[in-house]
């Protein structure tokens, strides 16, 4: 039996139909992209750490963000993976112009599900941008604020601290690596100010300190457009969730908070 495809032609409309992405089919890939992420599918065991006292999988951890994972390429759970993916979808159904971006990657899952989104809706005009120091979390030392300095994420740095080039790998694995994926790297006070981004319909903030909250909050809200969302991956974390609250009572924000999980919130800028 020979391996030539051309022995064995598809149906005409078979072939038409091949360059054609039904909803269905869309769904099932973003779903499973979104599983393979979280790897769900595996369940690899997750790694000890004073917040998740945990080594074995458990779905329930997986499902909410409440565990690190070993291997998966996200710790953020398949609810804010499933976030991500509505606030993307609404914004391309609703015309909200600008990028995406996440401040805060880790290996990069999350900003690999939106670039994989962005391809299974055929948009090219939007760029995934990817915004970390590569390095983990700042020290004590490096802090001002009090409640970052308490913190001490720094100590967990050999697990947070993923570098760019790995992240990069990470994306080619998908085949999601293109030039609609932009990297940032640096420390937020230094990289966002400056950065080359135009407009934004999701700003996605996972930066677990009250001061890198506010050092991407303050360039990057202004460049958020009408309509678009900012999600709060970090509020339950006190630090995080002061600097979102007094960013919001400062400029004015009264756009109803809404809750994705016990960790994560997200709004919708109306004005």
């Amino acid at each position: 039996m020979t391996g030539d495809r051309s022995a064995f032609p598809l149906p005409a409309h078979t072939i038409e139909g091949m360059s054609e992405i039904t909803d269905a089919t869309r769904d099932l890939y973003i779903d499973l992209l979104k599983r393979v992420i979280a790897n769900t599918i595996y369940e690899d065991p997750a790694i000890p750490n004073p917040v998740f006292d945990r080594t074995e999988f458990n779905a329930w951890a997986r499902s909410t963000g409440s565990d690190w994972p070993s291997v998966a390429h996200t710790m953020v759970g398949m609810a804010r993976l499933e976030n991500v993916r509505a606030c993307l979808e609404r914004v391309i159904a609703d015309g909200v112009p600008g990028d995406f971006i996440e401040t805060g990657v880790w290996r990069g899952g999350v900003c690999i599900l939106a670039r994989g989104v962005l391809k299974a809706h055929g948009v090219t005009d939007r760029t995934v941008w990817v915004a970390d120091s590569f390095e983990g979390v700042p020290t004590a030392g490096d802090l001002s604020h009090p409640i970052d300095q308490r913190l001490n994420m720094h100590e967990h740095n050999e697990v947070l601290g993923v570098d760019e080039a790995a992240v990069r790998r990470n994306f080619e694995r998908y085949d999601l690596l293109d030039d609609q994926v932009r990297f940032l790297p640096g420390w937020f006070n230094k990289t966002l100010p400056t950065a080359p981004i135009e407009r934004l319909a999701v700003l996605r903030l996972d930066g677990d300190l009250y001061e890198s909250t506010l050092d991407a909050l303050n360039p990057l809200y202004p460049k958020l457009s009408v309509g678009g969302y900012v999600i709060i991956d970090d509020y339950l974390v006190p630090g995080c969730r002061a600097a979102v609250d007094e960013f919001r009572a400062e400029h004015g924000i009264d756009d109803p908070i809404e809750r994705i999980d016990r960790w994560s919130v997200f709004w919708r800028r109306s004005r």
